[in-house]
Formats: C-alpha cells, sequence, structure tokens
C-alpha cells in the first residue's frame, strides 16, 4: 500500500493524527492517518524514514505516536522503569535494554531503526511526537487477550469507532491505525503517561 500524498481541505482545516509502526530497514514503516472525523485518510505500508518524513510535511499532524522506544535503557539495565510499570498494570511488553545490548544483537535491529526515525521527526512541524505501545492500547479499550493477536486485534479494529478500514490489513497496520486513535485520544486529554509510553485511559472505544 502507498500514500497518496493528497492532502483533503477538511483535514487542512482540522488537522490529522499519524500512528507508525516501526520495523526493521528491510520492512520499513507501517502508516496511519487519522482525521479529525476518526476517518482514516491514508494508509501506508513498508516507509522508509524520508517518506515519513514527506509524508508529515505534508499532512502537517499534530501528534505523531510511533511504536517504538524512543531511548535505550540507562547503560548496564536491562529495561526502562517505564516499561516495568506497563508491565505491573497492564500487559507484558518486550524489554528495551541498553545501547550495548541493542547494538550486539540483531534482534533489535527494529530499534535501531526507530531511532532515527524519533530524531528525524523532532525538526519537522509536529505538536508533541510520542511513544505508544498498541498492545497497551488494544487492552485497555478491548480488556486482555484472549486467543490469537490477529483475532483479538482484528475484533478490536472493528470496535473501534473509526471509518475508511481498508478491507485487507496485517497485525503491522492495525498497530499503526491503533497508534493513530492513541495519538488523536493524547489530544482530547485521554491519555496518561507511564513514563516515555503514553496510553489511553481505561475506558471503551464507544467512548472515544
Amino acid at each position: 500500500m502507498g500514500l497518496s500524498g493528497a492532502r483533503p481541505a477538511s483535514a487542512m482545516l482540522a488537522g490529522v493524527w499519524i500512528g507508525i509502526d516501526v520495523g526493521g530497514e528491510r520492512k520499513g514503516f507501517d502508516v496511519a492517518v487519522l482525521d479529525a472525523d476518526l476517518h482514516l485518510a491514508d494508509v501506508g505500508a513498508r516507509l522508509s524514514t524520508s517518506d515519513v518524513v514527506d509524508l508529515v510535511r505534508v499532512w502537517k499532524p499534530h501528534v505523531v505516536a510511533v511504536d517504538s522506544p524512543r531511548r535505550a535503557a540507562p547503560s548496564g539495565t536491562p529495561h526502562r522503569e517505564c516499561e516495568l510499570e506497563l508491565n505491573r498494570t497492564i500487559c507484558g511488553i518486550r524489554w528495551t535494554p541498553d545501547m550495548a545490548a541493542i547494538r550486539s544483537s540483531a534482534y533489535y535491529s527494529w530499534i535501531q531503526h526507530g531511532f532515527p526515525l524519533y530524531e528525524a521527526l523532532q525538526s519537522e512541524e509536529v505538536d508533541e511526537i510520542i511513544q505508544v505501545f498498541p498492545t497497551a492500547s488494544w487492552t485497555r479499550w478491548i480488556g486482555k487477550r484472549i486467543g490469537s493477536r490477529a483475532k483479538w486485534t482484528r475484533e478490536g479494529l472493528a470496535r473501534l469507532p473509526i471509518t475508511g478500514i481498508p478491507a485487507r490489513q496485517n497485525q503491522d497496520l492495525r498497530d499503526a491505525i491503533a497508534a493513530a486513535v492513541t495519538a488523536w485520544q493524547h489530544s482530547a486529554g485521554q491519555t496518561e503517561a507511564l513514563g516515555d509510553i503514553i496510553v489511553p485511559r481505561s475506558q471503551h472505544p464507544s467512548a472515544i
């Protein structure tokens, strides 16, 4: 899927929110653009960092929500405090170790791919750039996972009060959409911060 690059007049007036699912360099970024009417204005897959920056320049979103750690754990530690808090209070999460550990393993290549994206976004016209964790968003919206992640998030997506959802989606796109909805909620004052990680407050999606 590719992004159209067109910015409708309604989005120019009310603004948009962008959610990004981060993968390694070969996989790239999946992106969802949500407008003020909670309509998916555009989606894209396998984008590069420069593609995402171009997209942000076109849409000028209020908030960009990134599903990737924005920083490594302190040197010598195996995780960040925000991850411990999220694990205790909402759901499990993969730990982000210190930079030495990240650089030593290909397993963390997706995290390394996310760091330059955060840096590139810092100089763009965005009100705020936040880190999100879609699994926590889905959990807050629809409860803890039962069954496969794919089935859980498909059912969760069907319950979100948004329109324009593509008939065909994969997990990465669903997580990008969850990130975009979390970004919208952040502007609406419907989120809380667990350290670096922004999560929705506990509420049913119909309350969005």
